[in-house]
C-alpha cells in the first residue's frame, strides 16, 4: 500500500495550485474524478460556472506569475457589466475587466503546470478514509476496481459537494447552500457584456448570462430548498421577453454551491485534514466568485506545509485570517447588492455606470 505525505482530493484551481506549490521533499498524491491530462483538447469535465476571470483572480496569478495561454481564452472578452434589476425595473451598464475563459481547459492547463515529482490519479474518485493513528487510509476507486492508500495529511479541494468536508466535519456549521443550474442556447446574436441579474421572486442572490463564442448561458443560484427548477424557468420566461433567445437549450448542468454569510461557517479543517477552497466554504457571498479564494487558499496552506509540516494547521489558519475578513466585507457589500431599495438608489445615482449603445 503506498504512503503519501500529502493527498489532495480535487484538481480544481486549489488542489491544482497547492500540488505545484508543494515541496519537492513531500511524497504528493493528486486525485480528481475528471480527466484532466490535456487542456488543449476538448474533454468532458465541465462545470456549472460562468468561466469569467474576476480582477482579484488575475491579481492572484500575475503574483504566481502565471499568464493565460490562448487555448485557454473564449471570446467575446467583455469589459461590460450590464445590470438587469427586475426587481426596480432598471438597467445600467457599468465597466469591468473581466477575462473570459474555457472553465474545462483553465482547470487542465492548471493541472499541466503541477511538477513531475506529484503522482496524479485522473478518473479516480474518492469513496472514504479512516483515521489509524499517524497516518489516514484512504479509499479510491477506478476503473480497475477500488484501492487504498495511506497519508499524514489529507487535502480536500473537491468543492461545495465535498466529501471530505462532510466525512471528517458532519456536525461542523456550514454555509448557506444554493442550487446552481446553467443551461447553454445557440445564438447568433453578438453579447459583448457579462449580464448581472436580480430578481427577488427568482433568488435572493443572482443570476447572470455571458455569451462564449456562438453560444450564449444563462445561470442563476436559488436557496437548494426553494425549487431550483421552477425558478430557473422563472428567469427564462423573464429573460424572453426581453428579447433574448432561449429556445432549445441544447446543454444543462448543475451543482451545489456555498454562500458563507458567518466566518464561523468557514472550516480550515485540522491536524490531519485540511479543506481548501470552496470545501473550506472561502466563495464571495456577494458574487459567487470562488477562483481568487481557492488560489489564495492553495497558496496559505502550501506555504503552512512548507516551513512546519508538524504544525501546518496553526499556520494555515494564522495565514487565512485575511481571506476571513474579506468574506466579512463581501457581506457587507452584499447588504446594498441584493436590498431591492439599496440597489436601486445605486443605479438611480448613476454612479460609475456608462452610456453603451447596443
Amino acid at each position: 500500500m503506498n504512503e503519501y505525505d500529502v493527498t489532495i482530493i480535487g484538481a480544481g484551481p486549489a488542489g491544482s495550485t497547492l500540488a505545484r506549490l508543494l515541496s519537492e521533499k513531500y511524497k504528493v498524491l493528486l486525485v480528481d474524478k475528471r480527466s484532466l491530462e490535456d487542456f488543449e483538447s476538448t474533454n468532458s469535465c465541465e462545470k456549472c460556472c460562468g468561466g469569467l476571470l474576476a480582477p482579484d483572480a488575475q491579481k492572484v496569478l500575475a503574483k504566481l506569475g502565471l499568464g493565460v495561454p490562448k487555448e485557454v481564452l473564449t471570446g467575446p472578452q467583455p469589459f461590460t457589466v450590464k445590470t438587469i434589476d427586475f426587481d426596480n425595473d432598471l438597467e445600467r451598464f457599468y465597466q469591468r475587466h473581466y477575462i473570459n475563459i474555457d472553465r474545462e481547459r483553465f482547470d487542465s492547463w492548471l493541472v499541466s503546470l503541477i511538477p513531475s515529482h506529484v503522482q496524479c490519479r485522473f478518473s479516480c474518485h474518492y469513496h472514504s478514509f479512516e483515521d489509524e493513528g499517524d497516518l489516514l487510509k484512504l479509499r479510491l476507486r477506478n476503473g480497475d476496481g477500488e484501492f487504498l492508500v495511506k497519508t499524514k495529511v489529507l487535502v480536500g479541494a473537491d468543492g461545495a459537494i465535498s466529501r471530505v468536508r462532510n466525512q471528517a466535519f458532519a456536525s461542523a456549521p456550514q454555509p448557506e447552500k444554493y442550487g446552481s443550474i446553467q443551461e447553454w442556447f445557440h445564438t447568433d446574436s453578438k453579447v459583448p457584456y457579462f449580464m448581472s441579474i436580480f430578481d427577488q421572486s427568482i433568488t435572493d442572490f443572482y443570476s447572470w448570462a455571458i455569451q462564449k463564442e456562438n453560444m450564449l448561458i444563462l445561470g442563476t443560484a436559488v436557496p437548494a430548498e426553494n425549487g431550483v427548477k421552477e425558478k430557473f424557468e422563472k428567469l427564462k420566461l423573464k429573460m424572453k421577453e426581453k428579447g433574448y433567445n432561449l429556445s432549445a437549450p441544447f446543454k444543462r448542468r448543475g451543482t451545489l454551491i456555498f454562500r458563507p454569510t458567518k466566518t464561523n461557517q468557514i472550516n480550515l479543517g485540522n491536524s490531519k485534514v485540511a479543506l481548501v477552497g470552496e470545501a473550506a466554504g472561502f466563495i464571495s457571498p456577494s458574487s459567487a466568485e470562488g477562483i481568487s479564494y481557492a488560489l489564495r487558499s492553495a497558496i496559505s496552506l502550501a506555504e503552512s506545509l512548507n516551513s512546519d509540516f508538524d504544525n501546518f494547521s496553526k499556520l494555515y489558519k494564522r495565514r487565512s485570517k485575511s481571506l476571513k475578513r474579506n468574506i466579512v466585507l463581501k457581506n457587507l457589500k452584499s447588504i446594498v447588492m441584493y436590498t431591492p431599495f439599496l440597489r436601486k438608489l445605486v443605479m438611480k445615482s448613476r454612479y460609475l455606470a456608462m452610456e453603451v449603445s447596443e
